[in-house]
């Protein structure tokens, strides 16, 4: 680690690197640099959508991740553990995760072309690409990514799906088991591409559209699909096939204090939006804190997109994590870290290295 008192955690989302590099700019590259410059981080975590396609990803877009990861030198690949997001996902038809598995590579199954090799992890995964875990202390990392729900064959056109957060049912189960069986010792923090219903900034109801002049709901924050449950673009909707049940939402809701953080994207925004009187740091759900660790991009639904990330400290015997908000461009205010954004969250346990 990079101070035997401390942890640092590196979190982030949405690169979405073909369509910033289109605008001349590259949204993985520059982050991983200015956050290799600026600040010391141990390990970080990318919650997904590396991906911009509004189809298929392709092995065009594998290669400049790929590419762009490469601006990596004082870290290794295998210190950022990453998540399916949506527009990383492929067609129904197909094998579930195959472009993310293929070059993304969690899990190091494709080490010939992903070059991420499953025995550099820092701290050693188990799972599998869907769900996953990793400890660091006593803090456990629980690690899920979205899927397509197959009941939404339509969605977004050829990659089907839609675009409101999706588990399955043996993911939701085991990460049921994971907290139950940990929370007594641990730390808990969940990393899924969503968040919530409810939680932060335009997680409600219909708060990813907008309605135009008559009346009629728009694309917003994220896409307008009619077949694709628009109203919950902007959160975990469908768990094992069923849609807006709220398995997450009531079992936190049951089981206060079990869970620490949950951190997500997806919804791109300025770090001082509040859209449904809703931040980017809320606690909910029986007292754990969501946060939505923002997007890379500037310029995938440009009118919202403000590139910035954050960056959590555990200290050794301490039961406070500080949150920092890391500007990555100058398009909002000055780029680098926005004092007034710094957070701190009282954990439910004193992290221990």
């Amino acid at each position: 680690m990079t101070d035997s008192s401390f942890f640092k955690l590196w979190a982030s989302s949405c690169a979405h690197v073909s369509f910033d590099k289109k605008h001349g700019r590259e949204s993985l590259a520059d982050a991983i640099y200015q956050a290799e410059r600026d600040f010391d981080w141990d390990v970080a975590i990318n919650v997904g959508d590396f991906s911009a396609a509004f189809g298929l990803p392709t092995d065009e877009e594998g290669e400049e991740i790929l590419r762009q990861f490469g601006a990596l030198t004082k870290h290794r690949r295998e210190d950022i553990y990453t998540i399916c997001g949506n527009h990383d996902r492929n067609a129904p038809d197909e094998p579930e995760a195959l472009w993310f598995r293929k070059w993304i590579d969690p899990l190091g199954e494709n080490t010939a072309v992903s070059g991420v090799d499953r025995n550099r992890y820092p701290f050693p995964i188990e799972g599998t690409f869907e769900r996953y875990f990793f400890d660091v202390g006593n803090i456990r990392f629980l690690l899920m990514s979205d899927v397509n729900e197959a009941s939404q064959p339509k969605g977004r056109g050829e990659l089907g799906g839609n675009p409101g957060g999706v588990v399955t049912q043996d993911t939701f189960d085991w990460w049921v088991d994971q907290v139950e069986s940990n929370h007594q010792d641990k730390i808990i923090v969940t990393a899924h591409h969503y968040l919530l219903k409810d939680t932060t900034v335009a997680t409600g109801e219909w708060e990813g559209m907008k309605k135009d002049a008559e009346g009629h709901w728009r694309k917003d924050y994220h896409g307008f699909y009619a077949e694709g449950t628009p109203n919950a673009a902007s959160y975990l909707f469908w768990v094992g096939g069923k849609g807006g049940e709220g398995q997450f939402e009531r079992w936190l809701t049951d089981n206060p204090g079990k869970v620490d953080f949950w951190l997500g994207g997806h919804t791109h925004t300025n770090p001082d939006d509040d859209h449904g009187g809703k931040t980017h740091i809320e606690k909910a759900y029986g007292g754990t804190t969501f946060v939505n660790v923002s997007a890379l991009t500037r310029w995938f639904v440009k009118d919202h997109a403000i590139p910035h990330s954050r960056l959590f400290t555990f200290e050794e015997s301490s039961d406070v994590a500080t949150i920092d908000c890391y500007m990555h461009s100058d398009d909002y205010r000055d780029q680098g870290f926005y004092p007034e954004k710094q957070a701190k969250v009282r954990l439910t346990k004193p992290f221990q290295i």
